[in-house]
């Protein structure tokens, strides 16, 4: 008779915290906790279920700190232009062509593409309102951002009148899942200063989590230091008064307090030795997203100068609007590439430390490193296994290289949060994958 527990077995285990276990288990309690890692010789799976996961390597799940699944319809529909371009023509087709029906079963799709990918802690921003639902019965783990947007002043009362009632809905919806509500003010060139200063003093008071695109563009920074470029353009066109900052984006984002408030700092690609120096100073954190920021041109973040100054920092996917596909693995892999082209050292971003960037430091970027991040005794059952015997992964040789410079999101065989299994070997265990395309219609 089964006690309940499971035990998951694999030619690897890779807990993080320690180094990798060859022939390793994983012992799951039926609270949905981690109740044992190490050899298959050490553990006792007696009375458990056991699940051979064969040439796989099991690991924490992937932690993806920024993406946007209410875009997944839009994939492949939007490229090859310039930023400023781009942000106009999703705005055209978010509001004004897609349905709120495509929206929900966008989000739907972008949620199952995450878990099929091993991501267990999702993090986004929302703005169609059906990701904090969707997460929660489909049952991933992370954090769903409102998004908020008011460019003028006139209109910062008003936005934090109806966030405050979106939020507390949100709240209601998910209350004792495992989704947390936070709030995303979108970008420092659609929200005012007021709104900016409005926002951080409502997400301190609730002790809501905080998320900001910022300094992700040349036209941004014109923007906010400049007063110019075809963001103040734009503005001005509908009225809206624009005024030289001077100052870097992230420094005007200090000024408005918002800065302090858990803040996750996305992108942040045009930044100097000072704005790093703000950010660590805060206790922000940073989402990276470098295919992203690669596509759009905008530059390469200084991630080695994050790291070093102490900032968590996570990896983001970003919409697939702008990236294509969901696969925190290539993030990584393609983060370490980028930076050994731009400095010329091939020693930057090692395998293990890409391993952390995808687990341990995403989930401390959240503030859930406590509970998630790594397998250890105690913490929750938030694990992934990725085949290690296909063709572009074989021969396997050190494991970790082989997760982060060979194998792919399509090599995830097992994605489990909190002990549940959300999919497993090419089949989704708490969504109809068939009906969720078949709401979107004919291609």
């Amino acid at each position: 008779m089964s006690s309940g527990r499971t035990a998951y077995r694999a030619r690897w285990v890779i807990p993080v915290t320690s180094q990798p276990i060859e022939n390793g288990v994983v012992c799951v309690a039926q609270d949905g906790l981690i109740e044992a890692v190490g050899s298959a010789s050490e553990i006792d799976t007696s009375g458990a279920r056991v699940v051979d996961l064969r040439e796989s390597a099991i690991m924490p799940g992937l932690v993806n700190v920024h993406a946007h699944p209410e875009l997944t319809v839009l994939r492949g529909t939007i490229e090859d232009l310039p930023f400023t371009d781009w942000i106009s023509r999703l705005t055209e087709q978010k509001y004004e062509v897609l349905t709120p029906d495509v929206l929900r079963a966008s989000t739907w799709l972008g949620v199952a593409e995450a878990i099929a990918a091993g991501v267990t802690c999702l993090a986004a921003p929302d703005d169609a309102g059906h990701l904090a639902l969707a997460m929660k019965e489909t049952g991933l783990r992370g954090r769903v951002y409102r998004e908020v947007f008011g460019p003028a002043p006139d209109q910062a009362s008003a936005a934090l009148a109806e966030l405050t009632g979106e939020v507390d809905a949100m709240r209601a919806d998910v209350d004792g899942s495992r989704v947390e509500i936070g709030i995303s003010p979108h970008a420092p060139f659609t929200v005012s200063a007021d709104l900016f200063s409005d926002l951080s003093a409502y997400a301190m008071a609730e002790a809501l989590p905080v998320c900001i695109h910022v300094a992700e563009s040349a036209a941004e920074e014109l923007y906010i230091r400049d007063g110019a470029g075809p963001f103040a353009e734009r503005l001005r066109s509908r009225g809206i008064d624009v005024v030289a900052q001077g100052v870097s984006p992230v420094a005007w984002l200090a000024k408005t307090g918002i800065l302090g408030a858990r803040a996750l700092l996305v992108h942040c690609v045009r930044v100097d030795r000072d704005d790093i120096a703000r950010v660590a100073d805060s206790g922000a954190s940073v989402a990276h997203c470098p295919v992203s920021n690669a596509r759009f041109a905008h530059g390469v973040a200084p991630l080695p100068a994050f790291i070093e100054a102490g900032i968590p920092v996570g990896l983001g996917s970003d919409s697939v609007a702008s990236n294509n596909r969901v696969d925190i693995l290539e993030e990584a892999r393609f983060a370490s590439l980028m930076q050994r082209a731009l400095h010329h050292d091939p020693t930057l971003l090692s395998p293990s430390e890409l391993l952390q960037l995808a687990t341990l430091e995403g989930a401390r970027a959240l503030g859930l490193s406590e509970w998630v991040g790594s397998l250890e005794p105690g913490k929750q059952a938030d694990l992934t296994a990725i085949r290690l015997d296909v063709t572009h992964s074989t021969p396997p040789g050190e494991p970790v290289t082989a997760l982060f410079h060979s194998a792919q999101s399509s090599d995830v065989i097992l994605t489990v949060v909190a002990g549940r299994e959300l999919y497993r070997e090419g089949e989704f265990r708490t969504l109809d994958w068939s009906a969720l395309v078949k709401e979107l219609g004919p291609a």
